[in-house]
């Protein structure tokens, strides 16, 4: 890291599950891309214990190529000394993960106005990603932030009409859905599909129409116990 040298996700991915004590369980692996153009989109599963880092984890180690993850630019904490030592720590090291990985580092779920040209300068960094051969496979979880219960919750204002963006760029989407169960890891992956609104949505209708079809389409590869509203 102090040398910022560039490192395989996908080969530290593999070698974190090759430790995990839990199985990855998984389905669906003919709707794993090969290659891109894509986007992977995926619930931000979360409880006591369990760190959101191992979706990615789990998702890379069975993608055959390096996929292009947004991930957060920092953790939130509580209003604690010991919270906001943890997310000061987080705020130097993940971007720094990011640059290695050659991620894109988001600020945090919710959004903050200070936070908003951070933001604005995030977005255009993955849309430049767009641009080389061969295209990238992105890895998103829309929701962006842990959900109560671990259950769907629907995205943030805005985060539906990026995705409309990466659609019309000519990107198919790929939805998994991630759980435990029998002390397993979950993983399906389900059709792709493109992300295409019906009539001639506008504005804040764009962005409510693209959440609402992606998400359900995660919904659709997750037990209804985690589905949420959708």
């Amino acid at each position: 890291m102090a040398r910022k040298r560039r490192r395989s996700f996908r080969q530290d991915a593999c070698a974190a599950l090759a430790l995990c004590r839990f199985p990855v369980k998984l389905e669906g692996r003919e709707n794993i891309p090969a290659c891109g153009p894509a986007v992977v989109v995926t619930n931000h599963y979360s409880r006591p214990g369990f760190g959101a880092w191992w979706i990615a984890l789990a998702i890379s180690a069975q993608v055959p190529a390096e996929m292009h993850w947004g991930m957060t630019a920092t953790w939130t904490f509580g209003s604690s000394l010991t919270s906001w030592l943890l997310a000061e720590i987080s705020r130097r090291l993940f971007p720094r993960l990011a640059e290695i990985y050659g991620f894109t580092a988001m600020p945090p779920m919710p959004p903050r106005p200070l936070e908003q040209a951070a933001r604005a300068q995030a977005v255009r960094q993955i849309l430049a990603a767009t641009k080389p051969h061969p295209p990238p496979i992105f890895g998103m979880a829309p929701e962006g932030q842990d959900t109560p219960g671990g259950t769907l919750m629907r995205p943030h204002p805005g985060v539906g009409r990026f995705l409309y963006h990466l659609a019309r760029l000519g990107y198919p989407f790929y939805p998994v859905g991630f759980y435990e169960a029998m002390e397993s890891l979950c993983l399906s992956f389900g059709p792709p599909f493109c992300l295409e609104l019906p009539g001639d949505p506008l504005g804040e209708e764009i962005d409510r129409c693209a959440s609402q079809m992606v998400m359900q389409a995660i919904a659709r590869q997750l037990p209804v116990g985690f589905r949420g509203e959708f």
